[in-house]
């Protein structure tokens, strides 16, 4: 009796429908949140007094140090930590290109603080950097200059004036090769005329023999 009690419990077991999966196959979007501009401002740092300080070969550094000092305490980053500053690269260049020991004593620089995190960068950016700024933008996108020709990138000339030009350029071939034919006749002329060219006489005399 107990055999048969176990083996209906089992079929009761094993007759309890299974719970259905959906297998939905879901795509992997990455949503990218950009962080909103909390603040932005732009400040004149001033650099002098705080490389002054320390010794010559050291004054670029400190520059750099005193925008991140500045910066952390004017834009309320968190407990004025300068990790939270990063410093745009032609801004850093702009402070070194006078070598360590001659920093720029102020500089103009525009930050922006992004999710407590405050970049900075320069505000009036020079032609120089400008230039430089596009040539690594399209050295990044890959796209090269193609070669243009010079009527078509500085003459836009239309079909009538290339003409005009092609013939212009016929008449005056023609006009030098005329020229040249009628010195040619005028030379034959004078050389008929004249008997021919006269030689100058560039043989030594013959010794005479005196007979003794």
């Amino acid at each position: 009796m107990v055999e048969e009690e176990q083996k209906t419990e089992e079929k009761i077991v094993s007759e309890k429908p299974k719970p259905v999966v959906e297998k939905t196959a879901k795509a992997d979007v990455k949503v990218v949140k950009e962080d909103k501009i909390e603040l932005e401002r732009e400040y004149i740092i001033p650099l002098r007094r705080g490389f002054l300080k320390v010794p010559c070969y050291r004054k670029a550094k400190r520059a750099v140090h005193d925008i991140k000092v500045f910066l952390a305490k004017h834009m309320k980053v968190e407990g004025r930590d300068i990790r939270l500053v990063k410093v745009d690269i032609n801004l850093n260049n702009e402070i070194w290109y006078r070598g360590i020991k001659n920093p720029l004593h102020k500089i103009k620089v525009k930050a922006v603080k992004k999710g407590g995190v405050v970049y900075a960068e320069l505000a009036d950016i020079p032609d120089v950097v400008k230039f430089k700024i596009a040539r690594e933008q399209r050295r990044a996108s890959g796209i090269k200059k193609t070669k243009i020709k010079h009527d078509e990138k500085n003459n836009h000339v239309e079909e009538g004036q290339v003409e005009d030009k092609q013939d212009s350029a016929e008449k005056g071939k023609a006009t030098q090769e005329a020229g040249i034919k009628e010195n040619k006749a005028e030379a034959k002329v004078q050389k008929q005329s004249s008997g021919g060219v006269k030689h100058e006489k560039k043989t030594q005399p013959v010794r005479q023999v005196l007979s003794r």
